[in-house]
């Protein structure tokens, strides 16, 4: 993996979707990519507990990807080594009656990791500008002041909210958040074969929905949303990176090793120094214990 250039994933122009590949060759067997795994998020369980005694950053990841991109198996193997009180993960669904009495971001801000935790966020507040500009009618539930009807949502509107976007991001960004953000870049095809798989599948019945067909039918204009999304949200305190997803296991790889290669260059993160009085009588409290009595 350290011979991967890991920028080629990440956007620092505009894009188009359809020039990026949704499948990459690591030159690696499946076993390869195991091991690869094991050992970097070990090292990023390690960072997860030196982020913590630190206490002055927190690391917000981002995921997003269409329906069997593979979001909930890269967050349990990715994170697997990390310690339960440093991370939490939030899976966002349809709003619900008390989100929907607050803005949008109201519940992705409360949800934010605090100072030494990282947080993950399955499907994001990107959806504010993804399921619900593919189904506008959604917006309707917000209750948002001079929007009556489907036709008073026009351009103007999204782009107001890609401004907002952008700021909420720069915003928890200046104040210690890091930010990475995922698109996990399906191919059309390789999203049927894990639709059929879980048809075919009993144990993965349960995952299916008639919806996710209906939603597959708008497979065009939601990457259409996710291409101008892409462009207007990645910035350099918040960047996004499109990672090939048509095999799992590489993606894995991919998502691991870009957070670890970035965290680690933040080289203030480190575990506070004991305090010098603390310091100076650490043989006399070692000789304390040692001299108890049982």
């Amino acid at each position: 993996m350290n011979d991967v250039d890991k920028d080629q994933f990440r956007v620092s122009k505009d894009i188009k979707l359809s020039d990026y590949p949704t499948n990459l060759d690591l030159n690696a067997s499946n076993k390869e990519l195991k091991k690869d795994l094991e050992q970097i998020r070990e090292e990023l369980g390690d960072f997860q507990n030196t982020l913590y005694a630190h206490g002055k950053y927190s690391v917000l990841i981002c995921i997003q990807g269409m329906d069997t991109a593979g979001k909930d198996s890269l967050i349990r193997e990715v994170f697997k080594d990390f310690n339960v009180r440093g991370i939490v993960v939030h899976s966002f669904k349809v709003p619900t009656e008390l989100e929907l009495q607050h803005d949008y971001l109201w519940r992705h801000y409360i949800a934010l990791p605090a100072k030494g935790k990282f947080g993950v966020f399955n499907r994001t507040h990107y959806e504010n500008v993804l399921v619900t500009r593919v189904h506008p009618e959604y917006i309707l539930g917000e209750h948002i002041p001079g929007i009556h009807e489907v036709a008073d949502i026009n351009q103007e509107f999204w782009d107001k909210r890609f401004e907002q976007i952008n700021a909420f991001e720069k915003h928890i960004a200046e104040n210690g958040t890091l930010i990475f953000k995922f698109f996990l870049n399906l191919s059309k095809e390789e999203q049927r074969l894990r639709l059929l798989r879980r048809l075919r599948l009993q144990e993965k019945n349960w995952k299916f929905s008639p919806g996710d067909l209906k939603e597959r039918k708008l497979w065009d204009a939601y990457q259409e949303c996710y291409e101008e999304a892409i462009n207007k949200t990645s910035k350099p305190h918040a960047p996004w990176y499109i990672i090939p997803a048509d095999n799992k296991k590489s993606a894995r790889v991919l998502v691991a090793s870009i957070l670890l290669e970035v965290l680690k260059k933040y080289k203030d993160i480190k575990e506070p120094q004991l305090a010098d009085k603390i310091k100076a009588n650490l043989e006399n409290y070692k000789t304390e214990l040692e001299n108890e009595k049982e």
